[in-house]
C-alpha cells in the first residue's frame, strides 16, 4: 500500500521508530539514520545485558523490522552531503529530537523544503515545536502525568499509577504515521509535501476520549474507578471460583442475559439495577450480587458461557498467555525472522493487526545491524 515510499528516520527509542514501524509494515521503505558507533539508543534497552551489549536489544528488536540502517554524522561534512542525498529523494523525513534541533544542525523546514518540495516532514516531540513547554525534555511516564491519564489510573487509594506500557510513546507513534499517510494522500494531488508537528501530550489527550469529553462537555471530572467502567454497570472485574473475569454488560439486554445465566433474574426487576443509570449509582451492591454468583463457576466456563449468549466477557490473562491465543495464529499476528547477524536463534515479532486483502502485515526481513547498509 506504500511500496515506493521511501521513509528517512532519524527517531530513537519508540514513538518514532513505532511510527515508522507501521509505515514499513504497509510497504514503505525505511531508512534508519544512527549516529555511528551509536545508534538507535534502544539497540541498548532490554532484559538482556548480551544483547543490549551488542546493540540488539529487545526494545530495539521489537519495531525495528525490516528497515534499513546507515550510519551519518550530521556533524561533519561528509555526513551532511550524504544526509542531503538521502533527504532529496526521500518521501518521509522522520524525527523525534527536541524541539528546533533538527534546525540548529542546518535543516530547518525550510531549508528541507527547498531541498526537496515533495517532502512529507514529521517531528514527534513531547509538547510539540512551539509553546512554553516546547523545549521541556520528554519521555512517556512524563506524558502520561502531565495527560491526567496516571490520575485516573488505579482506585483511590492507589491513583496516580502509571499504565503499564508506554502507552503515550505508542499514541504517539500511531498519530504520526496517520498523519503521515495523510499528507501523503494530499501530495498525491497536490505534489506539495509539508511539515507535520506532532505532539505527544496532545495525541494522548485526545485517546482519552470519554475521561476528557465527559469534563468537556458536562463539566464532570473523571476519577480513578480501578478496574470498574465509569460509563455502565455492570462493567469491570468480577472474581470467580478460580480467578478474575472481566464483563461488560453496557446494554440493557446484556444485563438481563447475565443475569439470567448467573441464576439471578431478581436482579432485573430490582428498582436499584432497573436501568443503566440506577445500575451506576448503585454498582457497589450489584458488584456484590454479582460476585457471589460467579464463584460458583471457574472463569473460563463463564467466558465461554456469556461470550456464547452475546454478552462481552473474558478472563484476565498474562502477556505469555494473550500470545498463546488461537485468534492471534489464527490472524497471523506475529511473524518469525532470522536473528540479525547469523545466530541460529529465533526471534518473533508483532504485526499491527490489520489484514489487507485476507493477509496480514509483515516486515520484510530482520532488524538491522547497526551501520548494516552504509555501503548500500
Amino acid at each position: 500500500m506504500l511500496k515506493g515510499i521511501k521513509v528517512l528516520d532519524l527517531t530513537n527509542v519508540l514513538a518514532g521508530p513505532y511510527c515508522s514501524y507501521q509505515l514499513s509494515l504497509f510497504g514503505a521503505e525505511v531508512t534508519k539514520v544512527e549516529l555511528p558507533g551509536v545508534g538507535d539508543l534502544a539497540r541498548r534497552l532490554g532484559p538482556e545485558p548480551t544483547l543490549n551489549a551488542a546493540g540488539i536489544g529487545a526494545s530495539f528488536l521489537a519495531q525495528n523490522a525490516g528497515k534499513k540502517s546507515v550510519e551519518l554524522d550530521l556533524k561533519s561534512a561528509a555526513g551532511r552531503e550524504r544526509f542531503e542525498e538521502l533527504a532529496g529523494s526521500a518521501d518521509v523525513l522522520l524525527e523525534n529530537f527536541r524541539a528546533g534541533v533538527l534546525g540548529r544542525l542546518g535543516y530547518p523546514w525550510e531549508a528541507l523544503r527547498a531541498l526537496n518540495p515533495g517532502l512529507v516532514y514529521c517531528a514527534i516531540s513531547g509538547f510539540g515545536q512551539t509553546g512554553p513547554m516546547a523545549q521541556a525534555p520528554a519521555y512517556d511516564q512524563i506524558i502520561q502525568g502531565l495527560s491526567g491519564m496516571m490520575a485516573i489510573t488505579g482506585t483511590p487509594s492507589t491513583a496516580p499509577l502509571r499504565v503499564g506500557f508506554p502507552v503515550c510513546d505508542t499514541v504517539g507513534g500511531l498519530m504520526s504515521a496517520l498523519a503521515v499517510c495523510a499528507a501523503l494522500a494530499g501530495r498525491a494531488s497536490s505534489g506539495r509535501g509539508c511539515f507535520l508537528d506532532v505532539s505527544m501530550l496532545e495525541a494522548s489527550i485526545s485517546a482519552m476520549g470519554w475521561a476528557v469529553s465527559n469534563y468537556l462537555v458536562s463539566g464532570v471530572a473523571p476519577e480513578p474507578m480501578g478496574d470498574q467502567n465509569a460509563t455502565a454497570a455492570p462493567s469491570g472485574t468480577f472474581d470467580t471460583l478460580d480467578g478474575p473475569l472481566n464483563i461488560a454488560a453496557n446494554q440493557q439486554q446484556q444485563f438481563e442475559t447475565l443475569c439470567r445465566l448467573v441464576e439471578r433474574p431478581s436482579l432485573v426487576a430490582d428498582p436499584r439495577f432497573s436501568s443503566g443509570e440506577a445500575r451506576k449509582r448503585h454498582r457497589q451492591e450489584l458488584n456484590t450480587e454479582l460476585t457471589e454468583a460467579l464463584r460458583a463457576r471457574p472463569a473460563a466456563e463463564w467466558e465461554r458461557v456469556l461470550s456464547a449468549a452475546g454478552v462481552p466477557a473474558a478472563r484476565i490473562l498474562t502477556v505469555p498467555q494473550a500470545l498463546e491465543l488461537d485468534q492471534l495464529r489464527h490472524r497471523g499476528f506475529l511473524t518469525d525472522l532470522k536473528f540479525p547477524g547469523g545466530s541460529d536463534r529465533a526471534l518473533r515479532v508483532m504485526g499491527n493487526g490489520v489484514l489487507v486483502d485476507s493477509a496480514p502485515l509483515r516486515p520484510s526481513g530482520p532488524p538491522p545491524l547497526l551501520g548494516q547498509h552504509n555501503e548500500h
